[in-house]
């Protein structure tokens, strides 16, 4: 007891040496953002703030724009905003000395000047990538990320890293050491996760690029939660070398890194710089394959699938408004769109998803939280795992009729012998072809999908891991989705929400009823999705989505 007693001492010592890293670099930044003021009075910073990203780069690189100007406008922004919502986690201090080089740099990167956000578990070189674990405070990365480094090559300014939820496997935003981060548009909402921090701060303003992870949905429902727009591109587009993922090692569902940002061309400028030579020379396990400017450009009509209802998670009122909505500009705009069927998502979820991500039964995830001083809400995740195959299966079976999706969560927590890891990997792969062969049946060029929303109260995705199904299925699937905002829930779609029953009518559908309750004037989004390598053709769909 006095080991246990010492040990959970010197636990707390180290958060709250943390907390108060965080609390410096909020002190750091608004003496920076001060400092600039007082010696540039006369700098219009909303000005600045107002600007699109095409435009800003522009006139950063024509040098109409001092990059200090711009970099000192976000730095008092962002602070801002991580007083209002705890997005920031650290002030990347460097990041001056970078800005003054910037000055002289003779050579000016697509993104020069630009100053960008980093998700807590990119690895920026002298910097923690915690995930929410204590026991990875105070080991800083040793180098940069190869999504950082390219950055940097490129002229932008990483400033800042930004909060995540523990283990990163939730589309909440709490872990113990920074605590909770809140929705800018509502407080009392969640920003989504796991790439929350970025959510919020692009969302709220005071980022105008930022960068996030997605192995489930985690780039699409902050980007849905927070207003705001992100790239989840085929996995392997951009580098990952750098990059600490919530489970290491699984292949069954797919992992990417991409972009956050408020407009769609700002998401294509950032695939621009990426897609360079940089990157395939510093990763050369990433395709060479240059951004096709001729697919983003082009202005073909479209043939457009689309569906509802995945009919596993129930859309609300307004998830499925969104897709109709959609659905009629498209038509009316001169494209073809066309149904397609979606058919057992449930698999695809339990067998595919959960199955994969925990193919040892969550035997190694379950070890990331040892010795941690809290398991964020994952009681019954981790007796699971402890639990025998035999008393899974007995409960599995108990629990079949009365709570069908529990039973196969529970029946999808066993381990696997190597034999049926790989046989899984088989099914899945013939999953993606089947429904490759059902895309090119109809002659499609992409998808028009619910995403869901709007943003859920603070704690709900905890409870509501199920609701992953619409973003999920695309890493499964490994193609690029990208997510726009295009409505607000309205009060005809509050009023319809009372009538929501779910297709289970278990807990989870009821509880998922009261998430959405009361959200007024919040953000919808649809999801945009295309074939595997063709994030232009997804951007390009995501761009006339924006238009209309």
């Amino acid at each position: 007891l006095l080991l246990r007693w010492r040990r959970r001492r010197g636990l707390w010592r180290k958060v709250r040496a943390a907390r108060q890293r965080q609390e410096r670099s909020l002190v750091q930044m608004e003496t920076a953002a001060r400092r600039f003021r007082e010696q540039h009075p006369s700098v219009n910073t909303t000005s600045i703030l107002s600007l699109p990203l095409p435009e800003l780069s522009k006139k950063l690189r024509d040098g109409s724009l001092p990059p200090d100007h711009v970099f000192y406008a976000y730095v008092g922004k962002a602070l801002q905003i991580a007083t209002e919502t705890n997005c920031i986690t650290e002030y990347l201090q460097e990041s001056e000395t970078q800005l003054r080089k910037a000055k002289l740099a003779e050579k000016l990167g697509l993104l020069y000047g630009v100053p960008v956000s980093i998700k807590d578990s990119i690895d920026c070189q002298g910097h923690d990538s915690t995930l929410g674990f204590i026991k990875n405070i105070d080991k800083p990365a040793a180098e940069d990320s190869v999504v950082v480094q390219v950055l940097r090559r490129q002229g932008a300014i990483p400033f800042v890293k930004t909060n995540v939820p523990q283990s990163l496997i939730s589309y909440d935003c709490k872990n113990l050491i920074f605590g909770q981060t809140f929705n800018p548009l509502l407080y009392t909402r969640s920003p989504g996760g796991s790439s929350g921090g970025e959510g919020a701060l692009v969302g709220g303003g005071g980022s105008i690029l930022g960068f996030g992870t997605d192995v489930g949905g985690s780039l699409r429902f902050p980007a849905a939660f927070c207003g705001i727009c992100a790239l989840k591109p085929t996995g392997n587009r951009l580098s990952k070398k750098g990059i600490i993922s919530g489970v290491v090692g699984q292949k069954a569902v797919v992992a990417a890194v991409g972009p956050m940002a408020k407009d769609v061309e700002s998401l294509a400028l950032c695939m621009r710089a990426l897609l360079c030579e940089d990157m395939f020379n510093l990763d050369s396990t990433v395709p060479p394959l240059p951004f096709n400017e001729e697919v983003y450009s082009s202005t073909q009509p479209l043939r457009i699938g689309y569906y509802e209802t995945d009919f596993f998670t129930m859309p609300s009122p307004a998830m499925r408004r969104a897709v109709r909505e959609m659905k009629q500009l498209l038509e009316d705009a001169g494209h073809t769109l066309v149904p397609f069927e979606l058919t057992n998502v449930d698999y695809v979820i339990f067998n595919f998803c959960v199955r994969g991500m925990f193919a040892d039964g969550g035997t190694s995830f379950h070890k990331k939280f040892k010795g941690e001083l809290e398991k964020s809400g994952m009681g019954l995740f981790f007796w699971l795992a402890k639990s025998p195959s035999w008393l899974k299966t007995l409960l599995s079976w108990i629990a079949k009729p009365f709570v069908p999706r529990f039973s196969a969560i529970i029946r999808s927590m066993r381990p696997n012998t190597v034999d049926e890891v790989w046989s899984l990997h088989h099914e899945i792969e013939e999953f993606c072809h089947q429904f490759i062969a059902q895309w090119k049946k109809l002659n499609l060029d992409v998808m028009l999908c619910p995403m869901l929303g709007p943003a859920l109260g603070i704690g709900y995705p905890g409870k509501l891991s199920v609701a992953v199904s619409y973003t999920m299925l695309y890493n499964a699937l490994d193609f690029p989705a990208g997510v726009v905002p295009v409505t607000m829930v309205t009060d005809e779609d509050e009023e319809e929400l009372k009538g929501y029953k779910g297709y289970f009518r278990d807990w989870w559908d009821r509880t998922l009823a009261k998430a959405f309750h009361g959200s007024v004037g919040l953000p919808v989004a649809v999801q945009c999705v295309a074939l595997p390598w063709q994030e232009e053709l997804c951007l390009r769909f995501m761009k006339e989505v924006e238009t209309l």
